[in-house]
């Protein structure tokens, strides 16, 4: 059975995040994911995979722990997840007390999407080399699993360094948090292997159908003896046909992006995701 969630830009014009939240959840929606922008640079060569101009919203977005931790308190059954934190802008220590508690707070209703990022002159003001931002997201990750599942941590690798520490809270979930991997060219797919759970690719990117990259994936995670991990396809029309091919593909959940607007234009396009949803399932 295929589950069902949405994403919106968190941004400080739009809709608020906590209305949309508990509209989402009374929609019958399984998950409620934001996406993490820290800041845009004014002068960048990166650019956009929409191409043109990058949008508004890009710069105008709300801290996802913050926006979701507001959701999770007017919310009891609604997963709320990161779509994507960007791990390789923020400390390992302070990230991995952010998901638990967010974890904590929400009664283990995180989901930690995790990705490094496009904008590499965003990710170069944060003191990253955008030529080894991989290197720093595995050891990013190896470090806060580490602090999740152990009372007295430590890690020493070549980027994060540190000596027993005590940290809490530690997540509900065991051993963390359920991580999807966002990424859409076919090297995301081994990283998803080492460090994810789950594999979250956007519909429209890449060099190939969605349906047959799903079955690049699942052959990599089968050899791997993960056997065929779970596809979250994130940020999908609400198109009923759309939704089938995902599902026949074999994709586990689908998310349909909203715009970032006031509640007058997003609350009806909430009502035609919903409506997609239900006719599919139907």
């Amino acid at each position: 059975m295929m589950n069902f969630g949405v994403t919106m830009f968190p941004s400080d014009y739009a809709m608020s995040v906590i209305d949309l939240g508990r509209a989402a959840e009374d929609h019958g929606f399984e998950s409620f994911f934001v996406p993490e922008h820290t800041h845009i640079p004014v002068k960048r060569e990166t650019p956009w995979a929409g191409g043109g101009e990058l949008p508004r919203e890009y710069s105008h977005t709300l801290d996802p722990f913050v926006a979701l931790g507001a959701v999770a308190a007017v919310t009891s059954r609604i997963k709320l997840g990161t779509g994507i934190c960007l791990v390789i802008q923020r400390d390992p220590i302070v990230l991995a007390k952010e998901v638990a508690s967010l974890d904590v707070l929400s009664g283990g209703r995180f989901l930690f999407g995790v990705g490094i990022g496009w904008l590499r002159e965003e990710i170069a003001n944060h003191g990253t080399d955008p030529r080894t931002r991989w290197r720093l997201f595995g050891e990013r990750m190896n470090a806060m699993h580490t602090i999740w599942t152990s009372d007295e941590p430590s890690f020493h690798g070549h980027y994060v360094n540190f000596d027993p520490i005590w940290s809490w809270p530690k997540p509900v979930h065991k051993p963390r948090p359920p991580v999807l991997l966002g990424g859409d060219v076919p090297a995301s797919m081994a990283r998803v292997v080492e460090y994810a759970d789950e594999w979250m690719p956007h519909p429209d990117r890449g060099d190939r159908p969605l349906k047959d990259r799903i079955a690049d994936f699942w052959r990599l995670s089968e050899s791997a003896g993960r056997g065929r991990l779970p596809v979250t396809v994130f940020g999908s029309r609400a198109d009923p046909q759309l939704v089938a091919d995902y599902q026949s593909a074999g994709a586990t959940r689908c998310v349909f992006r909203l715009p970032p607007a006031g509640a007058d234009e997003v609350l009806p396009a909430l009502k035609r995701a919903a409506d997609v949803a239900r006719q599919v399932m139907a």
